[in-house]
């Protein structure tokens, strides 16, 4: 049996991880979820980005729990050397059977489209400069 677990380094954490995943505009979706992929050589790395239209901090912890299980559950089915970015669209009714089923191919249609566009760079954005009184 595959390993199935969920351990922190399959996990995306910084912004500069998922702005790179977004630069890369690679993309798959169905009509519950968009998959966005980049390149990697860490293997299969998701993130999750549930935004505030999908109800208050239950349902949105609710869908990204659903969303971590049916990785878990698939995740030796991933393109391994890709990043993922899940964006529910329509997540009022997900189950974790149906994420299972769709996941792993959207994640796959993703990654052929990231690996036939190529690496991509980041753009760098500066950071503001402080206003106000210099000492």
């Amino acid at each position: 049996m595959p390993d199935a677990r969920f351990p922190k380094p399959r996990h995306l954490r910084r912004p500069a991880e998922f702005d790179r995943v977004y630069a890369q505009r690679c993309t798959a979706r169905n009509t519950q979820i968009l998959v966005f992929a980049a390149l990697s050589d860490q293997g299969p790395r998701i993130g999750l980005s549930v935004g505030r239209k999908h109800g208050g901090s239950v349902v949105r912890s609710r869908i990204r729990r659903l969303l971590r299980e049916a990785f878990r559950q698939t995740q030796s089915d991933w393109p391994p050397d890709c990043d993922f970015v899940l964006v529910p669209q329509d997540a009022k009714e997900l189950t974790v059977a149906e994420l299972r089923a769709s996941l792993p191919q959207l994640a796959r249609d993703a990654a052929r489209r990231a690996r036939k566009k190529g690496p991509v760079e980041t753009p760098v954005i500066p950071k503001p400069k402080k206003r106000g009184k210099s000492r």
